[in-house]
């Protein structure tokens, strides 16, 4: 019984001992130039398919706005669900696109989401900061 309860507690501190000493894995541009076409193209399609599932759960949220009466609730869920929204991209465009991005070492450690968000935010087309802008070339 000694053997036993002594090989339980030195599995526990092994196990225990290899959790705190693995690696934090961030998904950055470190990590997403170590990943392949394929690779890449699947996390995309991921990604888009969890913005979808959040965006369907922002019904549940406009029938709590109505239920509390919540003034400019539509304008808030609205302006979130365009954020959320990848569709606008095409998988081969994001890939494309973050490849670029991810080009340039002081974006490295953007984080993969942030950087797809960046990807889908457009100016409004009433921006004076937007029209003034020099164009890159």
């Amino acid at each position: 019984m000694k053997k036993f309860s002594a090989g339980v507690v030195l599995g526990f501190l092994v196990s225990w001992g290899m959790v705190f000493a693995e690696p934090n894995f961030n998904h950055n541009g470190i990590f997403w130039t170590r990943l392949n076409n394929t690779a890449k193209t699947g996390y995309i399609n991921g990604y888009g398919d969890a913005m979808q599932v959040s965006v369907g759960k922002l019904e549940s949220l406009s029938i709590a706005a109505d239920l509390f009466h919540w003034k400019g609730a539509d304008k808030i869920i609205r302006q979130l669900a365009d954020e959320l929204s990848t569709s606008e991209l095409t998988p081969a465009e994001a890939v494309h696109k973050l490849d670029t991005l991810y080009a340039n070492p002081k974006y490295s450690e953007l984080d993969l989401g942030q950087a797809l968000q960046l990807l889908t935010v457009k100016a409004p087309p009433d921006d004076p900061a937007a029209a003034n802008a020099p164009a890159h070339k």
